[in-house]
């Protein structure tokens, strides 16, 4: 199984990775790492993939999978209730897995700089735009400004087009979001949008600084599932956990 491991200022007890499409069992048009029940995958092959996922990165736990509904609802392990509608996961007990499923959605995760304190979370423009990220950080207990980002695979900003509509919900906002996009040349009324920078602003007015990430298109790069590239496909997963 092929995996990317972020590369961020954290304690050595903390570990994350995520996934890529490749590694698993299942068959076009979801080849072959897809990690999510709800695309109309093979039942049987999303649940292999997701047992090796637990056995070759040896995740402490078998994660939480979300029911992700771009909200800004954020829930804590560990965890036993029935409703896994949430787009955001913390934790700061050891070994509990904190996972979120993306194909061109921004995969956020979160870690205190004293190793005690995780969240990962899906953000999805709606979300981002709703306070996704803002929620989470809520969760901690650590000032803003003792924790550290990284921006996972996310559709980038050369292919990521909006139109005005998104914008002004932004903007509506925050002012300054208006930076992340730029006019689309090719289409009159469309622009490109950068989660990446959306995000960035969106955290360093929680006062965090310390943000990593935010280098991949899944869009453009094959190694990754997408939804706006190929419709039906599947779900890369973003995984956080701490040891003691």
């Amino acid at each position: 199984m092929k995996w990317i491991e972020p590369t961020w200022a954290v304690p050595s007890n903390i570990h994350a990775l995520t996934t890529t499409r490749h590694g698993g069992v299942s068959l076009p048009p979801f080849d072959s790492l897809n990690l999510g029940d709800h695309v109309k995958d093979d039942p049987q092959a999303v649940q292999e993939n997701r047992e090796r996922l637990r056995q070759q990165a040896n995740l402490p736990a078998s994660p939480i999978y979300l029911t992700q509904t771009h909200s800004t609802r954020v829930i804590r392990l560990p965890y036993e209730r029935e409703d896994r509608n949430a787009d955001a996961v913390y934790t700061n007990q050891a070994n509990q897995a904190c996972l979120v499923m993306t194909a061109d959605c921004l995969p956020v995760i979160f870690a205190s700089l004293d190793g005690q304190e995780i969240a990962a979370a899906h953000a999805g423009w709606r979300g981002l735009c709703d306070g996704i990220l803002e929620a989470t950080v809520a969760e901690f207990d650590c000032d803003p400004t003792q924790i550290s980002v990284w921006l996972g695979p996310a559709i980038g900003p050369q292919a990521f087009q909006v139109g005005e509509d998104v914008i002004a919900q932004f903007v509506a906002i925050d002012p300054n979001a208006q930076q992340a996009f730029t006019p689309d040349p090719t289409t009159e009324g469309k622009f490109f949008g950068n989660l990446y920078q959306l995000a960035t602003q969106r955290l360093n007015a929680l006062g965090i600084q310390h943000i990593s990430g935010g280098d991949y298109c899944t869009y453009s790069d094959p190694q990754f599932f997408s939804y706006r590239r190929d419709k039906m496909t599947g779900r890369m997963a973003t995984v956080i956990w701490r040891n003691e």
